[in-house]
């Protein structure tokens, strides 16, 4: 498989977390969209590494690319702040917790897009939102969940939080 996709929404309010991801080989389309995201920045759109502290960069290396327009410093803060650190401990552990095989780290990248709301205020829960989220993310998506199966059987019955009605 050259391109594993997960996705996750845990938490409340408007410091929910929804995360999407890919993970894929890093020669493969996953690592040109790493290598995309990180060489085509624009306004409002900064995307970063996930670090688990400055000079200390998680593997699989991960791209996390903002998903609603960045406008302001808080929200600059928070996502180079509570999400970075949610998301990196979230890909660190999942490899601790051999959900990535340790061994595939080095060649495997994650594309990783996180949700800050412009009204997000409670850095705790964006951190811990971020993380889980993350981890059901990566498990998802390694697990290559939702099977087929398991998308039609919910379909008819699924209710998105969001649809306006």
């Amino acid at each position: 498989m050259s391109m594993f996709i997960g996705e996750a929404l845990v938490g409340e309010g408007n410091e929910i977390a929804h995360i999407d991801l890919l993970i894929g080989s890093k020669e493969g389309p996953v690592g040109v969209a790493f290598a995309n995201a990180l060489a085509r920045q624009s306004a409002g759109h900064n995307n970063l590494l996930a670090v688990l502290t400055p000079n200390l960069a998680v593997k699989p290396a991960t791209v996390m690319v903002t998903k609603v327009t960045i406008k302001g410093m808080k929200q600059a803060v928070q996502m180079f702040g509570p999400a970075q650190a949610a998301v990196a401990k979230a890909v660190a552990d999942s490899v601790a917790d051999n959900v990535i095989p340790a061994k595939d780290a080095e060649n495997l990248v994650i594309v990783c897009g996180v949700f800050i709301h412009p009204a997000a205020a409670d850095d705790k829960k964006i951190y811990d939102f971020n993380y889980q989220a993350t981890k059901d993310a990566i498990s998802a998506a390694m697990k290559g969940k939702p099977t087929v199966q398991e998308v039609i059987a919910g379909k008819d019955k699924a209710h998105h939080p969001f649809r306006g009605f």
